[in-house]
Parts: structure tokens; sequence; C-alpha cells
């Protein structure tokens, strides 16, 4: 009995994960985080979370939708204008995601396109023709700002569901490969497109990200060529994590996005930031690393929990 008073005492139970996160360097720029224990707020369609949630139906569903406004498409009401169509450009998108690593109640994030395309890169003319008039300080804000982004993806401590709904080239490819999980529509071929306009394929990440996913042969042959990849293939190399018909894919991102918002947060934040973590680590340095989180893990109550539901023969409600 001591010893389960001991694992379900705030105090304690905040101390020693904020232990964890300064050991893990959590965040990627070695700034401890300290992670907030709540209720479960109910997710809504603004983006906007009530503090509390009411039941544990509306607790389930955390999974927050964030939409990318492809940059070669005017915007929704813009009538066309093509500069002012960069509503959700690298800064936004990078600000939230920098919001809701922050954010009460944000379980899992669910990444999409908002149009026919989740993210065909940059605009020839409002983005791309511009840079030709910057100087090398310049140029180097941009790239910093853009690489900025995928390190938000990345450091932000929810599971973030990519649902790739169609063409995925340039930049969008890179945002696709930060993402944690990807979910593909049929017709989302994918390209890294850099050498066919002359710049570098280790672009935002690109060379460091592609490599852990696929091997670094297969790296080599998408960043040097720039070639498209069917679904089918992308999924075959591992790329992709599922494909599925253009009318389904969203609903089954959906399905994965809440799947992970129902899981325990804590372990699948530490999970997350170890897959990561452990690249710059040798074995027995990871091998320490994961003991000492396994057993900060053994003290949060979602360990209890689900023990307790095991011999409840019920599901686990983790937090």
């Amino acid at each position: 009995m001591q010893r389960t008073a001991r694992a379900l005492r705030p105090g304690a139970r905040a101390h020693r994960r904020a232990e964890i996160h300064q050991c893990l360097g959590i965040g990627f720029d070695g700034a401890a985080r300290q992670q907030r224990l709540g209720q479960r707020p109910e997710l809504r369609r603004d983006g906007r979370v009530p503090r509390i949630a009411g039941d544990a139906e509306t607790a389930r569903k955390q999974a927050l939708d964030v939409a990318i406004q492809d940059r070669r498409a005017p915007a929704k009401g813009e009538g066309g204008d093509r500069a002012r169509s960069r509503a959700a450009d690298a800064g936004q998108l990078r600000e939230t995601f920098d919001r809701l690593d922050r954010e009460e109640g944000v379980r899992a994030i669910l990444l999409t396109g908002s149009g026919r395309a989740f993210c065909s890169g940059g605009d020839v003319e409002s983005i791309i023709g511009e840079l030709f008039g910057r100087d090398y300080q310049g140029l180097l804000d941009f790239t910093r700002r853009t690489g900025a982004l995928i390190l938000s993806i990345l450091r932000c401590r929810r599971p973030v569901v990519g649902v790739l709904n169609g063409l995925v080239a340039g930049a969008g490819a890179v945002i696709a490969a930060a993402c944690d999980v990807r979910i593909a529509s049929e017709d989302a071929k994918i390209a890294y497109l850099f050498t066919k306009v002359g710049l570098s394929g280790a672009d935002m990440g690109a060379s460091w990200l592609l490599p852990r996913i696929v091997g670094l042969g297969r790296a080599a042959e998408i960043l040097m060529t720039g070639d498209f990849l069917s679904a089918e293939e992308a999924y075959r190399i591992g790329l992709y994590n599922r494909v599925a018909p253009k009318e389904d894919v969203a609903s089954l991102g959906r399905e994965w996005a809440e799947k992970l918002a129902r899981g325990p947060s804590f372990a699948l934040e530490v999970t997350k930031k170890m897959l990561y973590r452990e690249a710059a680590m040798d074995l027995v340095s990871a091998m320490e690393a994961e003991v000492e989180i396994q057993a900060a893990c053994m003290e949060d109550p979602n360990f209890r929990e689900s023990y307790d539901a095991f011999r409840e023969k019920r599901k686990p409600r983790f937090t």
C-alpha cells in the first residue's frame, strides 16, 4: 500500500517527470519541459479546448486537426491571390506546433492538406522567385525558418499523424517525414524535388530523417534523383505506414489519431523522444536511459490503471 501511495503522489510524480525530461533533453534543445496532468478535454472543431471534459466519450476525442494550405492553390475566399494564400506558411505552422505542444488537452495531432494536395512545396513565383532578391543572410534566414518548422514537429510531445490526402512534394515531403505516422491516399505520390531545381537534397532535415525511415541506400536514391514515388512504392519501402482509397484516407487517419489520443500520454511522449534521442547514443547509454524512463513510467498512474483495468476486465482509461 505504501508503494501505491507513493506512485500516485502528484508532487513526486511531477518531480520524477521533470528529472526524466532533463535527462533526455526533451525539446531537442536541452530545455526541460514538465507535462501538466489533468482530465481530458473535449476536442472542438474550432481548435479551442474546454478546460474539463464532461465524460469518457468526449474525453476520448482529443486528436486535433491541423490543415496545410497548399501554397500552389489559392486560399478560400481570397480570389486567387497566391501571395496572400500563404496563411499556413512555415512560420505560422511552426507557431501552431509550438502552441499545441504546450496546450492542455491536446493528446494527438492530425496534419493534413486543406485542398487536393497534402503540400506541393513552394509556389514558383511568390516563394521561389522571391528568393532571388535576397542576399546570403536573407537566404539563410529563409532556410533556418523552414528548418525550424521541422524541429517544431519533432519537438512536439504529442504524436503527429500525417494524412497525405494528395500530392506530396518538396518541403511537403519533408513535413511528411517529420510526422510520426503517415497515412496516405492511393494517389499521394511523393518526391523530394530539391535536386531537380539545383538545390541540395539535404534540406530541412531530409538527409537526417529519410535514412532513418527507409535506410541509407533508398534515401540516397530518393534525395539525389528527386524522382516521384507512387504511394504503392512509398508503402513498400516503409515511407508510408498505410495506403487507403482517397475517400477513406481521412477517416483512417482520424482513427489512428484518436487511438493514439486514448493512449498513455507520458509513455507516448517519452517513446517519441527516445526514438530520436537514441540516434546519438551508444547502446550502453541508450539502455541506461531506457531503464530510467521505464522505471519512471512504472510510477505513472497510467501503469496502475492498466493493471486495474486488466483485473476488472475493462479497457484502461489513460490520462
